[in-house]
């Protein structure tokens, strides 16, 4: 995809629901699954998109969580969003993090340029940035697929 592209991309996911992120099994490739939805009425149904940050050099998770509403949600039954809901603090339970600000494409730094030339291709830094994390990417191209229903990014292999 071109900067134009990927763009656009990122503006299908505005304000959408950020699930599971992480680098893909065989750790070249950085995948980022977001949640869509519509209004109903519009007939659209909800899917499932996987954005997949090809050739990803670096990614970088940090938390956007203040360190009051940290210390306010450290009780591991806020893991659990059937636990009571009388506690204060975050509930992680939830399982899903609002993308807004959201996804943006930021200009070329030293950093990109060093890649874009080791890579020998265009090299793109790309911030999501969520009501629980920001995540920073360095990669090299994007590609997006609807994931059907029963994707795992993950599973264990059993031992023969």
């Amino acid at each position: 995809m071109d900067v134009h592209q990927i763009t656009a991309a990122f503006d299908d996911i505005f304000d959408q629901a950020l699930v599971f992120h992480g680098y893909t099994d065989y750790m070249r490739d950085y995948d980022v699954f977001a949640y869509t939805s519509a209004d109903p009425r519009t007939g659209i149904a909800p899917e499932y998109l996987r954005y997949r940050f090809k050739h990803c050099v670096r990614a970088s998770v940090t938390s956007s969580v203040s360190p009051q509403t940290w210390s306010q949600s450290l009780d591991d039954r806020l893991l659990d969003i059937e636990q009571d809901h009388d506690l204060d603090g975050l509930v992680w339970g939830a399982r899903w993090q609002v993308l807004y600000p959201g996804a943006k494409l930021l200009p070329g730094t030293a950093e990109t340029e060093m890649w874009s030339t080791r890579l020998g291709r265009p090299a793109y830094e790309a911030r999501i940035e969520t009501n629980i994390q920001a995540i920073s990417l360095i990669f090299s191209d994007l590609s997006v697929d609807q994931i059907e229903p029963g994707y795992s990014p993950f599973t264990v292999a059993q031992d023969d």
